[in-house]
């Protein structure tokens, strides 16, 4: 699978970005401690390193965005089909929420799929995340089904998931 390309992609940007610079830059697992520590902070069940290792060895389409040397703003993973990308996960660190990069993340994404001969993006989203399913809803997602029990929630509880999908 190719990468989104790992240039500076401001220029295309809401005012509100453009005064910084960012890259997409592939995941690696050099920057997996990064990643984790992120994940961390930001989900109350968060990715393992073993997912995030499985998913680099499937060769799924994993970036991060970085800004300046190399602070992470963020990262998605994807898994490609036969016409369809699947988003497993996308991730804002907490103190850049509410920017403009989780949208930036899915325009590269849609980009990158269309490039793959992808005709939809699909995803899921915990019922609860209300402020994820505006993001999506806003980016051109619909809602599209519910996933009863997909994900796990705190005392040995299951939360249901939204899908979404949105036609490339």
């Amino acid at each position: 699978m190719s990468a989104v390309p790992s240039s500076t992609l401001h220029d295309a940007w809401p005012d509100s970005l453009s005064s910084m610079q960012a890259r997409l830059e592939p995941l690696t697992l050099a920057r997996l401690e990064a990643v984790l520590a992120v994940e961390e902070s930001a989900y109350s069940h968060p990715w393992s390193r073993g997912n995030f290792a499985s998913a680099l060895r499937a060769g799924y389409q994993a970036q991060c965005l970085l800004a300046g040397h190399d602070t992470l703003l963020g990262y998605f993973v994807a898994m490609k089909g036969v016409d369809e990308v699947h988003l497993l996960n996308i991730t804002v660190a907490p103190r850049y929420q509410r920017q403009g990069w989780a949208a930036l993340m899915l325009d590269a994404l849609a980009i990158w799929a269309r490039g793959q001969g992808a005709r939809w993006l699909w995803l899921e989203v915990r019922i609860s995340n209300l402020r994820a399913q505006q993001v999506y809803l806003r980016h051109g997602f619909y809602r599209v089904g519910v996933r009863r029990g997909y994900y796990p929630a705190s005392d040995g509880q299951r939360e249901d998931a939204v899908v979404m999908n949105f036609k490339l």
